[in-house]
């Protein structure tokens, strides 16, 4: 049973935690009052309070103060330490611990930090970030909490949904336009004036396959056609695709390029979404003359031949004069070059449009759910997502769709690069 004592003029109880010391004797924790800087009124309320505690200790519910206590500086790099990562998750998460929650958070113990609490860390957050960064955030945080009830660090998150207060703000969204081919075309001409034919066939994959850009950076030559998949090293999957895709040509979604603990590195895509893209003739054959012009690992490397990961700022260098356009260059040979057009509908955007508006394309031409979300990486979840399986046929409609929307823009007469020359061989 708990017990009351006075001290200095107030009021406290103590309760049998639970626990033991060394000594073998019982282990009490104390309270004096229900809340930090709230004491008791009078003995009765001490008495009850402990009586709760104990209520919590008899069936499991008790929380030890040395655990509600803890450091969220100290729990924050021990969860992390005991999470399974990929890199480039560890290190945003790492850069969220970093620069928004350990600096705030620091000397609060992970027990202690009630909802209202988090509700004004939230509109700080909000207030200071992007929506999309703040959403990470608040993400991270959430699960931070969650997994400190599970270790019996909480009773219960703070992080609680209410019902909405105050004036409505509507959620800020990207503002997008349909994609067109033409728009997709006046980017690859950009593109060939910026990075010559690597540049052109860049943006044709990228619109024409919905790949991201990790994914783009981390094609290797042997994962592209012509290449593919007689080059697949895997003798289980070279077999089996190269019976199903005879009358087909395709892309291995195999690896993405990213620095794994400050080394470039090829990883799998992200969510482990390893998939095979059929491309559309004309597609295929702009990459197989890019790969005929250099005999490099990637399929797309930078200017200088190197990798694109870590070689420059890819949007300063390559996006931005491709989507804003840029003045005319004069100087050297290899560095000059003439005025580039903007392209306003894709001008301050982000080369991930690409991808979004690959999708766009697929759903406008009456694509099923099931190849359309395949093809971008996606799972679909439940009953469907389970029964649901792409099928040759499937992948065939796919491509005379896009290879439609490819022999409809020729029509317009429109300007193509010719062919590259072998090149002679650069750095790696």
């Amino acid at each position: 049973m708990p017990y009351i004592e006075w001290r200095g003029g107030s009021c406290r109880v103590k309760w049998w935690a639970g626990g033991y010391l060394p000594s073998g004797k019982k282990k009490y924790e104390s309270a004096s009052g229900p809340a930090p800087g709230v004491p008791f009124q009078d003995e009765t309320a001490a008495y009850n309070y402990g009586l709760d505690r104990e209520h919590d200790v008899r069936h499991g519910k008790h929380i030890s103060r040395s655990d509600r206590t803890t450091p969220m500086e100290s729990y924050c790099w021990t969860w992390l330490a005991a999470q399974d990562l990929r890199p480039e998750s560890v290190r945003r998460y790492t850069s969220i611990l970093t620069n928004w929650i350990v600096p705030y958070w620091r000397s609060h113990g992970v027990g202690e930090i009630t909802s209202l609490e988090y509700d004004a860390w939230k509109k700080y957050i909000q207030g200071k970030v992007g929506a999309s960064h703040a959403i990470g955030i608040l993400s991270v945080f959430s699960m931070l909490m969650e997994d400190a009830v599970l270790e019996g660090m909480r009773s219960s998150s703070p992080v609680v949904k209410r019902r909405r207060r105050g004036r409505y703000v509507k959620k800020a969204r990207e503002k997008k336009h349909p994609l067109d081919v033409e728009t997709v075309y006046r980017l690859a001409v950009n593109a060939h004036t910026v990075w010559g034919y690597t540049g052109w066939t860049y943006i044709w994959t990228m619109a024409f396959t919905g790949m991201r850009t990790g994914e783009m950076w981390g094609l290797r030559r042997e994962f592209a056609p012509p290449n593919w998949p007689a080059s697949d090293p895997d003798p289980e999957r070279r077999e089996e695709c190269v019976s199903r895709y005879t009358s087909m040509q395709a892309i291995r979604v195999q690896h993405q390029h990213q620095y794994v603990e400050g080394v470039a590195t090829f990883t799998g895509p992200k969510y482990e979404s390893h998939r095979t893209l059929v491309v559309p003739p004309f597609l295929a054959e702009m990459l197989g003359a890019l790969l005929a012009s250099h005999d490099k690992a990637v399929v797309f490397p930078s200017m200088s031949g190197g990798y694109l990961l870590g070689a420059c700022n890819f949007g300063a260098t390559y996006w931005w004069p491709i989507s804003r356009g840029a003045s005319a260059r004069v100087g050297r040979k290899d560095t000059a070059r003439p005025e580039i057009p903007s392209v306003p509908a894709m001008s301050g955007k982000r080369i991930y449009l690409l991808r979004h508006g690959h999708k766009e394309w697929l759903e406008d031409d009456g694509h099923l759910e099931t190849p359309t979300e395949a093809r971008m990486g996606h799972e679909i979840a439940g009953v469907k997502g389970l029964y649901g399986n792409v099928t040759p046929g499937m992948e065939l409609r796919i491509i005379e769709t896009l290879q439609a929307r490819w022999e409809k823009l020729l029509t317009s007469g429109v300007w193509l690069p010719p062919f590259p020359s072998r090149l002679p061989s650069q750095g790696s």
